[in-house]
């Protein structure tokens, strides 16, 4: 079995061929977990999956560290575009993909024939409860969640996948690892959720760092910095094009009727796995 080894500003994947469907559901559970465990296996924050698509040019599984599926994935998406362009599963240069929250568009940028950046419309953010779920009715902006007997001003939503986001002041000196799981596994969202640590630098920028379900803190996190943009620009805190600075480098987002996604895709290495999924 085939691999290649890539990352979108740091948010490492092994993306799979899987087209022959020889990798089953669970299968692909068991091996995202054994897979993604960093020195002991390959490393990656997730497993990326290619599937043949009737509705679609062609169909992406995520699967995140600890072996959950995910919805979407802003960075992994860009990876599985440029996979699928450079394998010549896909030739165009603007094609449609099958996610689990919905058809996603993506158009690339190419140089010397391969992809250098890809740009993704996320689509609109959700701003019901029922959306991520979490537990209450209506929306949630800018209101208290008690954590250990603090309150935290969150405002949540769904990106096709579940956010929460918390305004700081400075986001390098706040303790991501010990609020970031706590909050992930409140008993407010009952599927657990992303949580993302924003700090507003002017109208044009973000501090960005995402605490991820079922990953923990990543390099970077393209959901959870278009879930930082619709929050901030929902309390008018930001203007429609914003750069985001996450701890692996800088993603573009223009928030309009869609949030717009654009960043680099890399390719690491490739290799072969041998034995049984």
């Amino acid at each position: 079995m085939c691999f290649w080894k890539m990352h979108g500003l740091g948010n490492d994947y092994v993306v799979i061929d899987n087209r022959d469907e020889r990798i089953s559901g669970t299968q692909a559970t068991n091996l995202a977990k054994r897979i993604c465990e960093r020195r002991f296996s390959v490393g990656a924050d997730g497993l990326l999956l290619i599937s043949n698509s009737k509705l679609a040019d062609t169909k992406m599984r995520i699967f995140n560290a600890d072996g959950s599926e995910a919805e979407m994935c802003g960075n992994g998406i860009r990876c599985f575009a440029k996979y699928c362009f450079e394998n010549g599963i896909v030739s165009k240069e603007e094609f449609i993909v099958e996610t689990l929250s919905g058809i996603k568009h993506v158009w690339l940028s190419l140089k010397n024939k391969e992809v250098a950046a890809v740009k993704v419309d996320m689509g609109a953010p959700n701003w019901q409860r029922s959306s991520l779920p979490m537990v209450g009715q209506g929306t949630c902006i800018n209101e208290n969640l008690n954590v250990d007997g603090k309150n935290y001003k969150i405002t949540c939503l769904s990106i096709g996948n579940p956010h929460c986001v918390i305004f700081v002041d400075k986001v390098d000196d706040f303790p991501v690892e010990q609020i970031g799981p706590k909050i992930e596994n409140h008993k407010a969202f009952p599927k657990r959720t992303n949580v993302g640590f924003v700090q507003v630098l002017n109208r044009n920028e973000l501090k960005v760092r995402v605490w991820e379900r079922g990953c923990g803190e990543t390099l970077a996190c393209g959901t959870g910095t278009c879930a930082a943009v619709a929050a901030a620009k929902k309390l008018g805190l930001i203007g429609d094009k914003v750069t985001v600075h996450v701890l692996g480098g800088n993603l573009e987002v223009e928030a309009v009727e869609s949030l717009f996604l654009s960043g680099a895709a890399e390719k690491v290495f490739e290799g072969i796995l041998f034995g049984e999924p």
